[in-house]
């Protein structure tokens, strides 16, 4: 009688297991991607108007307490401002960085095919 912890056997059933779930894996198509990119987008877009906001908020606010009229309203719209440019654009950095270590994938992966063909 053949053993039922047999190691071989095991090592078979977890390969099989493993194909079946590689194969269930979704592949993403072009429209999830646009999809993906326009979301970005709307991240860039409000990270800016937050900045704008919160600085809007502020400048207001330290006109109404102190009595002055747009002084502080302007300086702290120009500093949401700057803020929010700066954080688009470190957004914008990390979906560069993605981008490319995407492409970098691609090519290793088609790479190794080929390779493994020669």
């Amino acid at each position: 009688m053949s053993d039922p912890h047999d190691p071989k056997r095991l090592r078979a059933l977890e390969e099989r297991i493993a194909q079946a779930k590689g194969a269930q894996v979704p592949k993403t198509s072009k429209g999830e991607e646009h999809f993906s990119q326009a979301n970005m987008a709307w991240r860039m877009v409000i990270e800016l108007v937050a900045g704008l906001g919160i600085g809007f908020g502020i400048g207001y606010t330290l006109d109404g307490v102190f009595g002055t009229i747009p002084i502080f309203l302007l300086l702290f719209v120009g500093l949401g401002l700057a803020a929010g440019v700066k954080t688009m654009m470190r957004t914008a950095n990390e979906i560069q960085k993605q981008q490319l270590a995407d492409a970098d994938e691609q090519n290793n992966a088609g790479n190794s095919a080929h390779d493994e063909r020669d």
